[in-house]
């Protein structure tokens, strides 16, 4: 199976931690820098770091793309997850967002995303979390890849802040 090629941008952020303190990191400056969002420094990043991979494949980003729930309005929405897709979740506070890339035999969506245990990792989320998935304009036929079945271990993520 060929992956998106923003699900292929992502992976080669796996592994980026946060070092310099709490939501900070020189790759998550260097995120910030290129929109001008310096003053976002020390908050959440997951947001802004899909910008990124997003706009090194070409898409623009919404508006406020900073903040996980503008992403529901980006793109095109589908009903159900998809290797990919682009998964906004609610969390207290706010939201998170993420791309699929699978499911765990829990039925948890399998999601690689920034600021998850303060790193770029791939963890499981619950699906009751899921507010909407979407998908750049024109890739709706990504949703046709079958979300496959991966090993993952741990607890569901329930705070990404």
């Amino acid at each position: 199976m060929t992956e998106p090629r923003w699900l292929e941008r992502a992976r080669r952020d796996l592994g980026e931690r946060e070092t310099l303190g709490a939501n900070d990191s020189p790759r998550i400056r260097a995120v910030l820098k290129r929109f001008s969002w310096q003053w976002l420094t020390g908050q959440p990043w997951c947001g802004s770091i899909l910008a990124d991979w997003m706009t090194d494949c070409g898409y623009t980003p919404p508006k406020n793309a900073f903040r996980a729930r503008a992403w529901l309005a980006w793109g095109e929405e589908i009903l159900g997850p998809a290797v990919g897709a682009v998964v906004v979740f609610e969390r207290e506070g706010g939201g998170h967002v993420g791309i699929i890339v699978g499911k765990d035999s829990r039925g948890r969506l399998l999601v690689i995303g920034g600021n998850q245990s303060n790193a770029v990792t791939i963890a499981p989320f619950e699906m009751q979390r899921v507010l909407g998935y979407r998908l750049p304009v024109g890739e709706l036929a990504t949703a046709a890849l079958p979300l496959p079945v991966l090993a993952s271990a741990g607890a569901s993520s329930t705070n990404e802040a």
